[in-house]
């Protein structure tokens, strides 16, 4: 958390959150298969965000945790659902549908076998 993440009612602002998201899932979909030795995920679009405000969330320097998991996979798309919360409750639930893109033809691709497999392993259920 950061103090311009902080708007005038002493929360954090509800676009602050979004960023929060982000960083979750870069962190999931690139830092962490690459800390790993495998190859991060590439060509990855957003197409919907779903967000809920459960309560807010005040300027503190105890970090809260954004929760991830996968709720879905198709063909092309795949479904993350998200919690931001601390042991003392929960402030956001959201949604984000990803496509797998191609950047050279600026079109959506196929999810590869690798890509499907890897997602799989946080898949709910």
């Amino acid at each position: 958390m950061r103090f311009g993440d902080i708007d005038s009612q002493g929360h954090v602002n509800n676009v602050r959150f979004l960023d929060y998201l982000e960083d979750a899932r870069f962190g999931m979909l690139s830092i962490d298969p690459y800390v790993a030795g495998d190859e991060p995920f590439k060509g990855l679009v957003v197409t919907r965000h779903e967000i809920d405000y459960r309560r807010p969330l005040g300027f503190r320097a105890q970090p809260v945790r954004v929760e991830t998991w996968v709720t879905e996979i198709r063909a092309v798309r795949f479904t993350l659902q998200y919690e931001i919360r601390d042991d003392e409750g929960l402030y956001v639930t959201a949604k984000s549908v990803m496509a797998a893109y191609d950047v050279e033809r600026a079109a959506p691709r196929r999810l590869t076998e690798h890509e499907r497999t890897y997602l799989k392993r946080y898949a709910a259920g």
